[in-house]
């Protein structure tokens, strides 16, 4: 008993450590700054919207106009309809008809997706390579060899890689291009800029979830060293693939998108290559960039089970770690606190319910951003639980030969 009151004990110690520590703390103020709905971009920083959509028919009428009247509806659109059986290029085509914007919505069909590539990769390619120019004037025609080898057409400067699922509040993406082009006094120009769009949590298994993946992705991720400059020694490197703004320039710089093409974790290897490439990077949070996106506990599995074990590049020795770490850090104060009122040890169930709060406080912020009731965040180590089985559901896939499975597909 004495024994697990002081392993308790320190994992309470090491839990307000983590809380403490700037570098890890949740980036309340790291968001993207409000800008007029009807600002537009300076010629010199236009932006082409590339949307990868395979069967999004159902949200596309609650997000697709939310991303033509981007930039005072001036933004061009590209929807990639990635072979699609819900009709989802002729939804989208009926939205902007009658959202008056049929002019600059482009729905391009892919090819199948070739081996070796992923999904939305092989879809965000082909958007890049075939988008129409963006505006009439420019020199640059979507077929010339120059332009499918460089990984750009067309005027743009910027590319906004988007998912189909994700709404923007007004005025967003000129709030974007303010990060990336130094608006912000003191922020200097990006390359990549991403927002950590806020997933829907109204069930009871997003409300138990989807907080507690946003928080360990941050763990891992802290915003303000992927937002440190290459410079000052930043050493990691992230993004959040449903909204990335980036610089053209970048995309070639690194060989487009053909030079990740078989990445699952498809955003942060984009990320990492910039960063090496030079490029300077930005991760933040925006509350009126949301998914509406809804999970089941079949979904949430199915998505963490996909990444999971390449996260940990494939190591069982890091999945055992990873699954020694969840129980310690967060079923060592449960049970304590079992134990204890058990037992009716008061030492033990005070320094467990401690230990459990402990580990809560850090989380609480992000519940709270979420809009999600405050005591939720006292069941991080039941989440902690269910994402230590997820962890080794994707490992045992991997290990019979089915690798990472995502809307129909399954990548080795």
């Amino acid at each position: 008993m004495a024994a697990l009151a002081l392993l308790a004990g320190l994992v309470a110690v090491s839990q307000l450590v983590l809380l403490l520590a700037p570098r890890r703390r949740w980036p309340g103020e790291w968001r993207v700054p409000t800008v007029a709905p009807s600002t537009r971009p300076d010629r010199g920083d236009a932006v082409v919207a590339i949307v990868p959509a395979r069967n999004e028919a159902a949200v596309l009428p609650a997000t697709l106009p939310s991303l033509l009247d981007q930039l005072g509806g001036t933004l061009r659109v590209v929807l990639v309809d990635d072979n699609s059986t819900d009709g989802t290029a002729a939804v989208a085509r009926r939205v902007a008809e009658e959202h008056g914007a049929t002019e600059r919505l482009t729905v391009l069909a892919a090819p199948p997706c070739p081996e070796g590539w992923t999904g939305k990769l092989h879809a965000l390619d082909w958007g890049v390579r075939h988008a129409p120019p963006e505006s009439p004037e420019s020199p640059e025609s979507p077929e010339s060899p120059e332009s499918a080898e460089s990984g750009s057409t067309g005027a743009a400067s910027w590319w906004l890689f988007t998912d189909a699922d994700i709404a923007h509040r007004p005025g967003a993406l000129a709030g974007l291009l303010a990060v990336a082009v130094g608006a912000l006094a003191g922020a200097g120009g990006r390359d990549l800029v991403s927002v950590m769009a806020r997933l829907r949590a109204e069930s009871f298994w997003e409300r138990l979830l989807i907080p507690p993946f946003v928080f360990f992705f941050q763990v891992l991720y802290p915003f303000r060293q992927v937002s440190r400059p290459p410079s000052d020694g930043a050493s990691v490197a992230a993004a959040a693939g449903g909204c990335v703004l980036l610089r053209r320039e970048s995309l070639a710089a690194i060989g487009g998108l053909a030079a990740l093409r078989g990445a699952v974790i498809d955003d942060v290897t984009l990320a990492r290559r910039v960063r090496d490439a030079g490029g300077r990077l930005w991760l933040g949070l925006d509350p009126g960039i949301t998914s509406v996106r809804r999970y089941g506990l079949a979904d949430l599995w199915g998505m963490v089970a996909r990444t999971a074990f390449t996260q940990l590049r494939h190591r069982w020795s890091l999945v055992l770690l990873v699954m020694l770490g969840l129980g310690v850090a967060y079923g060592v104060p449960l049970l304590a606190t079992g134990l204890g009122l058990a037992t009716a040890t008061p030492l033990l169930t005070l320094t467990g319910l401690f230990a459990w709060t402990a580990a809560a406080i850090p989380c609480a912020p992000v519940v709270r951003y979420h809009r999600v009731p405050a005591w939720f965040a006292l069941t991080l180590p039941f989440a902690a639980f269910l994402y230590g089985l997820m962890t080794l559901t994707s490992a045992i896939q991997h290990a019979r030969g089915r690798g990472a499975r995502w809307k129909g597909r399954s990548y080795e």
